[in-house]
Parts: C-alpha cells; structure tokens; sequence
C-alpha cells in the first residue's frame, strides 16, 4: 500500500471511529443507570443525587438509579465505582469530601484524578454552624471563649473523617486556635441526630439540610461558612464577619465517570446534568434551600478539581487535621 493510501486509510478510520462514537453518544443509555452515592441517606450528596436522578430520567429515557454505599469518609463506595466498567453506567456523585481525603488519607484504593474522570458540577452551598441550646454561647466570639476555658471538654460531630464536615471543624480550630473534641460519624445523619440531641455541643452542617432545624429552635445558628451572608438564613452573620476573619468552608457536589469512560458518553452526560442544573424550576428551587448551581464544561470541572484539591491540601497542612481523629 502505498503512503497516500496509508493516510487515506487512516483519516476513515478515524471519521468512522468517530460517527461510532457519536452514535453512541446517542443511543446512550440502553439500560438504568446507577449513581453510587458514597454518603449516607438524608444528607446534601443523596437528596441532590435522587433530584438528578428524577430530572435525567424523562430526558434520557432510562431510569437513574441512587444507591448509598457510605463509609471510610467516602472511600467504600468511590472505590465500587472506580472497580465499576467504564461504560457510562455507573457514576459517583462526589463532593469536596473526595477533594479533601486526596491530602488527608495517605493509603486509598484509587486516587481520584487518575482512576476517574471528570463529568459536571452539581452545585455549592454554605455550611451553617450550629450549637445545641443547652450551649450558654450565643455568637461564634462566645463559643470561641467558652472552647478556650473548657479547652477540649468541647466537642464537634462531623459524618466522618475526610469529609467536608470535619475540614471545617478543624479549620474553625486552626483561626480560632480553640482545642474542640471531633466526633466522626457514619453520616451526616447521625451526626445531625447527635448535635440535635445535644450528644455533642456543636456541629457545621449543610444549610440545605440544617437551615429548619435552626428555625424550629432544635439548635442555635452562630455563623454561615460563606463570605457572605446565606439568602436562607439572612439574620445569621457568617464566622468570618462574627470572630473568626477569613473562614470559608463550603460544601460543593459533582459527578464522576471511571476513568475510560468513553468521551461522547461523559459529553453527554454533562449536556444533560448541566439542563437539569441550569433550568429555570432548579433555581427557585435550590435558591430556597440555600444550594448554588454550578455549570461547567468537563474541562473547566477538571481545572475545578485539581485547584480544589490543592486549596484542601493546603489546609490540612495549615490546621493539622489528621485522618484518624
């Protein structure tokens, strides 16, 4: 064969791959489709995995099926997905939690910018700390005084090590220099449970989750974690302008594909993820609940991530925050 015809040859086999890859871009999906929520049921990461769920389905004729598989801060149910086959059918619904444990847990399974691949931001939302009312304090400077003469009688839920719960409490620790007790649960849930029960004395939790039991007077609200005042709960200062200058913690959530995944599948899925996300009935919605969506091409959500990675790294040096504790 001669060196034209090699090139010819070659620039059909390359258009043909390509028509095949677009086809199934289109046919995609053929069967249910399943998001492995690593959390545990009632928190941010399953509520917004079910809503995407319910709002792929009409669109993409097939159901989206959540399943919970929590524990190890995430770490069981990220390692299913990154064992599952890459054909667009099992997909992870991660958060800064994964962002966070790529510095904090030394030993993993997998590592998430190498055995996954990007497919599209879900949205952001600000953590609001709460105290239990049995907690004499009633701003975050008191409670920074009243940790400093109790030092760590004190103590804080999180769902689990890793998690954007527990980085928060002990960024909080690190600025305020306070020496607060961590106790990590299995999920938000029971952690929730636990500062609602005054098990522990205080908790930073999503305000999507957290914001009614602020206003039904189960807990205090001291401070919101963003640098600005949270729409949901307005007459609650944020830790930054209340105590603690410069403090930010959010809670942000997105969705990840095993690595190989084929490129017209993950397209697909973010053209679809970013409608749902990006549809004039989601806004009001998640405006209500304190959620910002968050809409990005894969490659933008790529640069997301790796920049997160590297802001998380940074404070579990600075706070000294440690995976078993």
């Amino acid at each position: 064969m001669t060196t034209k015809n090699l090139i010819i040859t070659a620039v059909a086999a390359v258009a043909a791959g390509g028509v095949v890859t677009s086809a199934m871009a289109q046919s995609y999906p053929t069967k249910p489709v399943r998001i492995v929520v690593p959390f545990g049921a009632g928190g941010p990461a399953d509520i917004y995995a079910r809503y995407l769920g319910q709002n792929m389905q009409k669109p993409m004729g097939q159901s989206f099926v959540v399943e919970n598989r929590p524990g190890a801060g995430s770490i069981i149910g990220t390692d299913v997905v990154a064992k599952s086959a890459p054909d667009g059918y099992t997909l992870l619904l991660m958060s800064n939690t994964h962002t966070i444990n790529e510095s904090l847990v030394a030993k993993k399974p997998f590592a998430l910018m190498k055995d996954f691949t990007p497919v599209a931001p879900i949205n952001y939302s600000d953590l609001v700390l709460v105290v239990h009312p049995s907690v004499p304090a009633k701003s975050v400077k008191e409670l920074i005084g009243l940790a400093k003469q109790k030092s760590s009688a004190m103590s804080y839920a999180s769902s689990g090590n890793g998690t954007p719960y527990h980085l928060a409490g002990e960024l909080f620790k690190s600025m305020a220099k306070v020496d607060i007790l961590h106790v990590p649960h299995k999920g938000s849930g029971e952690a929730r449970t636990s500062a609602l029960s005054g098990q522990v004395d205080m908790m930073f939790d999503a305000i999507t989750t957290m914001a009614s039991n602020v206003r039904a007077g189960r807990v205090r609200a001291l401070g919101t974690t963003g640098l600005k005042r949270s729409k949901v709960l307005p007459d609650v200062p944020t830790v930054s302008e209340s105590g603690v200058p410069g403090y930010e913690s959010p809670i942000w959530l997105g969705v990840m594909a095993p690595t190989g995944t084929p490129a017209a599948i993950v397209s697909r899925l973010n053209a679809e993820i970013t409608k749902v996300t990006g549809s004039a009935a989601t806004a009001t919605a998640w405006d209500k609940q304190g959620a910002l969506a968050l809409k990005m091409s894969v490659a933008e959500f790529d640069q997301y991530l790796r920049k997160d990675i590297a802001k998380w790294a940074q404070v579990v040096k600075v706070s000294g925050a440690r995976q078993d504790r």
